[in-house]
């Protein structure tokens, strides 16, 4: 774990949040300036840095974001109504806290 990693200090609760979920691989909170009124970051504990860093055996971390994402989405009731999923890679791209994690965002009224 980098020691300059913010989400890697939120994960070892080192940085107070409210997890909205958490087992041996995931947690899930809120974000701290959310761009909706539904926008949730979904981390990995385990440290990567961005989507660049990636490696084959990362392969099902990255995949369980997803299901975890359409259950989060359903309990934050925008299954039905939409969401989007997001990866900001790098700082080009958005990427401002370099540890992998997927936004869900939604929530709008249309």
């Amino acid at each position: 774990m980098p020691e300059d990693c913010l989400f890697c200090r939120i994960v070892n609760k080192e940085v107070e949040s409210h997890f909205l979920y958490e087992d041996d691989t995931y947690v899930v909170f809120k974000d701290i300036k959310p761009a909706a009124p539904v926008h949730l970051l979904l981390v990995p504990k385990f440290h990567i840095r961005s989507i660049n860093d990636l490696l084959p055996d990362h392969e099902s971390l990255v995949g369980g974001l997803f299901p975890l994402a359409a259950k989060m989405a359903q309990e934050h009731g925008v299954d039905k109504s939409g969401y989007k999923l997001l990866f900001n890679v790098e700082r080009g791209g958005g990427q401002m806290i370099f540890h992998l994690h997927l936004h869900l965002i939604g929530g709008w009224q249309r």
